[in-house]
């Protein structure tokens, strides 16, 4: 069975400032998420999953759908803020979307395979996919799943803070912990620094982190759904709180019901958290067509 590519799109880019996922970088318009998706469909996936909300379907159906048909399966999620939250009442001040591990689970019913996951606007290079679907058709388990991990200094960004999940690995390559950290930077002294409400802390430039690069057996949607009730007692009147892949990847690793490895790539990440870095990520494309690694029109 081909393992599917899970694309997350459902964010509000808030920090960016506009609706980046569908913003072209390519030489006829492409956007990130179609040099993954290229890449995926390169490295053996079979279908990929749009994961949106309802009102940006037609959008994506006119802009990705007829482009993608005939070379992998496509299909669509939807992530609203009412899905799954049973008894709960949502605040009507939340419009934020529940976050990556509530956006897995909005794909119950569409995803029955082993899955990757990624998010639309980074750039994750073709090795990570090749790795990804190893894993995924090789060891991928109901108990075991991956983590593609990145070097941390090659996921940073020249024009603000990023949000990394930093993990502690074992001497086997399986995740320990995974620890979120919404501030990280280089500072003016050039040591990579994560800012917390304790101060300022130094982390290894080595370091590996997740950007949110997945491998899963389909049992994990079922596991998200377990813990967004547990998310929701605690956290439904918090309107800027999160359910994240990271903390119920933790949670599974800490009550030993599945092992995580974390599966390394050399691979150069980019993206577009800020709207100052789309020129490089822009020249990074460029440089990359003109290197051969992919085609000046990806689906001409």
């Amino acid at each position: 069975m081909q393992p599917t590519l899970v694309v997350l799109a459902a964010g509000m880019a808030s920090r960016y400032g506009s609706m980046k996922q569908t913003q072209g970088f390519g030489p006829s318009g492409e956007t990130i998420m179609e040099y993954s998706i290229y890449d995926a469909i390169q490295a053996g996936f079979g279908k990929v999953v749009f994961l949106i909300r309802q009102e940006f379907e037609t959008m994506f159906r006119e802009n990705f759908g007829n482009k993608l048909s005939g070379k992998i399966q496509v299909e669509y999620a939807f992530q609203e803020l009412n899905k799954f939250t049973g008894s709960h009442t949502v605040p009507e001040e939340r419009k934020k979307p529940w976050g990556t591990a509530h956006a897995v689970l909005c794909c119950k019913g569409v995803v029955n395979e082993p899955f990757a996951v990624i998010n639309a606007d980074d750039f994750y290079g073709r090795d990570g996919f090749i790795k990804a679907y190893n894993f995924l058709t090789q060891q991928a388990a109901a108990d075991t799943y991956a983590i593609i991990g990145y070097q941390l200094k090659k996921t940073l960004s020249a024009n603000g803070s990023v949000s990394r999940g930093v993990c502690n690995v074992d001497s086997n390559g399986n995740l320990v912990d995974i620890n979120e950290r919404t501030k990280i930077f280089r500072n003016e002294q050039g040591v990579i620094t994560y800012e917390d409400e304790s101060g300022l802390h130094e982390v290894s430039e080595d370091s590996s982190v997740s950007m949110n690069f997945f491998g899963f057996a389909p049992n994990f949607i079922e596991h998200c759904e377990n813990y967004f009730g547990e998310f929701l007692d605690k956290e439904i009147g918090n309107i800027k709180s999160e359910f994240f892949i990271p903390l119920v990847v933790d949670k599974l690793v800490q009550s030993a019901k599945a092992t995580v490895k974390v599966i390394p790539t050399s691979a150069q990440w980019f993206g577009v958290t800020y709207k100052e870095d789309a020129p490089e990520v822009q020249a990074s494309i460029d440089k990359l067509i003109a290197s051969g690694e992919y085609p000046a029109s990806l689906w001409g």
